[in-house]
């Protein structure tokens, strides 16, 4: 055991809950079953309260802000992309998960209706109750086009996104002390919660070389996200934007903390142990095991670029150019560097045999660095 943290067990319902896991697990949780209570345990987890989550400021009680909250124009810009596929599936059905407060499937929306798409079924497939709701008050004028779905939906036809779901799928963490590696997960020690390496086989998918020390995420979950998607997608494409690194970059021999994260009122910390349930977890992307997981379930990967280049491909510059100054400033974040731009990167897939290039990638296609 070591790395005591703060937090009793005593009258706080989560830590209760994690304590009854630790115990019921033989006195060490993987991290990955951690993450998971403290995300989405129902009635405690940090996506099961009903406090705000998603918002441009700490005044309005959000912890973080996504590209949709930013600015309607990156849904506007997606909205081209998407109508793409639609044209060349033959389809009107979009499906997102993860829809946060429903602001991309409202820029989606319109931007497809401007395109000539006005008859779309938008399927948001959610998990939390909070955020349902408030996606069902802002997208009540779209009626009955929208509906709301707790499990995958059945043979999708049509277009799949995902804006920053993978990086809150729980991940597995390792550590190497120069020698071996082990996996990391939870204990308690005198009231407290703990990291507690475990001798193990699991490796990181790339061969290093690492330092002493080094701490690392695995991402089995969002991985086999990706190989389920394959066996439901019947006809479309899907496209994931989240912040992360192809594998080599991920596995950086500098990269010696990893990558884990954590979101509470607008500031960032790296203490997931601390105050479970209150804030969020997340853990940046490794892009190729999501390609490798969804080629390998039969998925073909059509497109891997930066936010910055795919929304400029997607006509995200006369957009810029027609709105006022104060959305033109915050879109601006969407595309510079130092900003969303290049951190965050787009990954698209489609079923075999489906003949077209996206334009989405059409300048500054990195599937070669995957």
């Amino acid at each position: 055991m070591q790395e005591r943290k703060p937090g009793s067990v005593s009258g706080d319902p989560m830590m209760e809950r994690l304590r009854s896991a630790v115990d019921e697990s033989g006195g060490w949780l993987p991290f990955d079953r951690y993450m998971a209570i403290a995300l989405y345990e129902p009635g405690l987890g940090y996506y099961a309260s009903t406090r705000p989550k998603l918002g441009r400021m700490p005044a309005d009680g959000s912890d973080f802000v996504t590209a949709p909250e930013l600015s309607p124009l990156f849904g506007r810009a997606l909205a081209a992309q998407v109508a793409q596929v639609l044209e060349v599936t033959d389809t009107e059905e979009v499906f997102e998960f993860g829809a946060g407060t429903g602001a991309l499937a409202e820029s989606v929306l319109d931007g497809l209706a401007s395109m000539g798409h006005a008859f779309v079924r938008y399927t948001i497939v959610e998990l939390s109750s909070e955020l349902k709701a408030r996606q069902q008050a802002r997208l009540a004028r779209f009626g009955d086009s929208i509906q709301w779905a707790e499990r995958w939906p059945e043979a999708m036809r049509g277009v799949v996104l995902g804006n920053e779901v993978l990086d809150a799928m729980p991940v597995q963490l390792l550590r190497f002390d120069g020698e071996r590696w082990a996996e990391r997960g939870v204990g308690w020690q005198d009231g407290h919660l703990v990291f507690a390496d475990r001798p193990s086989e699991l490796r990181p998918p790339h061969e290093g070389p690492f330092l002493p020390g080094t701490v690392t995420e695995i991402h089995a979950q969002a991985e086999a996200f990706v190989a389920t998607l394959a066996g439901q997608l019947a006809a479309g494409a899907a496209f994931f934007i989240d912040y992360g690194f192809p594998e080599a970059e991920y596995y950086h021999l500098q990269r010696t903390g990893g990558t884990l994260m954590c979101h509470r009122a607008h500031q960032s910390d790296t203490d997931p142990l601390e105050d479970p349930g209150q804030k969020d977890i997340t853990a940046h992307v490794n892009f190729t095991g999501i390609a490798l997981a969804a080629q390998d379930a039969g998925l073909e990967v059509i497109g891997y670029t930066s936010q910055a280049r795919f929304l400029v491909n997607c006509g995200i510059a006369p957009l810029l150019e027609a709105a006022d100054l104060r959305q033109r400033a915050l879109a601006q974040k969407l595309i510079t560097e130092h900003e969303m731009g290049e951190l965050f990167k787009v990954i698209a897939f489609a079923t075999p045999g489906l003949a077209f290039e996206p334009i989405g990638f059409a300048e500054g296609d990195r599937l070669h660095r995957l």
